[in-house]
């Protein structure tokens, strides 16, 4: 009986314990669950806390890539995206090798605007679509009028795409005029001001690409530079009308190691700009035309110094130009242009397709001064095909003469047979001033070999060169 009583008790005990672990587990799992939930409600809290934008539906926006449909854009051509573009800029900015898109078949109203740096390195700015500038010249503040798109301290920069930029600027442009007078007096007429802005203009920038785009009728010159470097030009279009002024294509300023290559420019001025203080640029592989051709200057405008060094322009087709390639300088000047060459330069009814103008004016008259940018090594070879004014024309000054050009495998003929080399077309061998150097057959017309005057230049004027120029840069 006792024993009985006993295994009772005993049995008693262990339903306990199994009924007190089964109790402990079941509270154990149900603290370490609410434990999971609330540590998962605090991370995303947290997450929510940062602000991450969502992204925009249909328009693929992630961290690294901004569409300017996401910050408000239109993209109807008509309404003012300009807020929306500097919006997304700044997103952009912030984020290294970020993407700013503007997107294929839009067309975004832009007004005058400035994008600054400096950014996170290797910033895109992907242009698929269109970029327009304001079409009226009264919807310019006279605030803006030295460019439409300005970009500011920006390294490390890549624009492309298959898109175009559009300057809209035919309202700038007058009709053609013969004269400088006539073209003022037509802009006063129409209230147009004198100063009409570039379409897009880089200051203090380095490490620039520019590849692939089209940038078409600016109001001005449609692309610039100004005090940079780095600069890569490749595979893009520029296009404006022949009869549209001081619409250069590419403007270079106080910028150097800079590399323009594989495009195709028709405009109303040069197709290639190189002013003062550029050195160390290659251009090659071009289409020019129509236009002014490729051109150094004018330099030492108002008695200023001008700098030019290191600079090769080879394989390129000029078709229907003005001139072909140029060095033009103002009266006056100093400063020092060396080490040019200009070589494989195929021309087709270019006027002047070689042109030093140390008499450069843009006016009717101007006063004759003694001082001169001096020029020292310059190389031009082959340089063939027609014009239709002159072959050559080296017009150096009076008292800082041309030293060092070369002159190899020149070989230019009439556009026309009325230019012929006969008594009649005398007029049409050129012009030869004051240059010293050396040529090297093949020479048509052959009177180029007489171009140059053989020798430095003498020893007066080389060292004038040397102590009074040479030093300034």
């Amino acid at each position: 009986m006792k024993q009985n009583k006993k295994l009772s008790v005993l049995l008693s005990f262990l339903l306990i314990l199994v009924y007190l672990t089964t109790f402990l587990a079941i509270s154990t799992e149900a603290r370490r669950h609410h434990s999971k939930k609330n540590r998962t409600h605090k991370h995303k809290k947290q997450r929510h806390d940062h602000h991450v934008p969502a992204p925009f539906p249909g328009h693929g926006n992630t961290s690294s890539n901004f569409n300017v449909l996401s910050f408000g854009a239109k993209g109807d051509g008509v309404s003012d995206d300009s807020k929306a573009l500097e919006e997304a800029w700044k997103a952009a900015c912030k984020v290294e090798g970020s993407i700013l898109r503007i997107p294929s078949n839009y067309k975004f109203l832009i007004k005058p605007i400035t994008l600054k740096g400096p950014c996170m390195p290797h910033l895109l700015f992907q242009i698929d679509g269109s970029l327009l500038a304001p079409p009226k010249v009264g919807a310019w503040p006279k605030s803006s009028l030295f460019q439409w798109i300005n970009f500011k301290w920006i390294h490390n920069f890549t624009i492309q795409g298959t898109g175009t930029v559009d300057g809209q600027g035919s309202n700038w442009w007058a009709t053609a005029f013969p004269s400088q007078v006539a073209f003022t007096q037509a802009l006063s007429k129409n209230k147009i001001p004198y100063m009409k802005p570039t379409a897009i203009r880089f200051y203090e920038s380095y490490n620039v690409t520019i590849r692939d785009i089209s940038i078409i009728n600016s109001p001005l010159c449609h692309l610039k530079f100004d005090n940079s470097g780095g600069v890569n030009i490749d595979n893009i279009t520029i296009i404006s009308p022949e009869s549209s002024p001081n619409t250069d294509g590419i403007h270079l300023q106080n910028t150097r190691d800079v590399e323009i290559q594989h495009s195709s420019i028709g405009c109303g001025d040069d197709c290639v700009s190189i002013q003062t203080g550029c050195s160390n640029v290659h251009i090659h592989h071009l289409n020019c035309g129509p236009g002014h051709g490729i051109s150094l200057g004018g330099l030492g405008k108002d008695k200023s110094v001008a700098c030019v060094s290191d600079i090769t322009v080879e394989n390129i087709i000029m078709q229907n130009t003005l001139y072909g390639v140029r060095i033009k300088t103002w009266q006056g000047g100093a400063g020092l242009v060396k080490n040019i060459t200009f070589s494989h330069i195929q021309v087709s009814d270019v006027k002047v397709p070689i042109m030093i103008d140390q008499y450069y004016c843009d006016k009717h008259l101007c006063k004759n001064q003694t001082d001169a940018v001096a020029i020292s090594g310059v190389k031009y070879d082959q340089i063939i095909g027609t014009f239709s004014v002159q072959p050559i024309h080296l017009a150096c000054s009076n008292s800082i003469p041309c030293i060092n050009v070369d002159l190899t495998n020149v070989q230019l003929r009439p556009t026309s047979s009325k230019l012929g080399y006969g008594s009649g077309g005398l007029q049409h061998e050129g012009l030869c001033w004051n240059s010293y150097g050396k040529s090297k057959a093949p020479l048509v017309p052959s009177s180029i070999d007489d171009c140059l005057m053989r020798g430095s230049g003498g020893s007066g004027p080389q060292k004038i060169a040397k102590s009074r120029y040479e030093n300034v840069c």
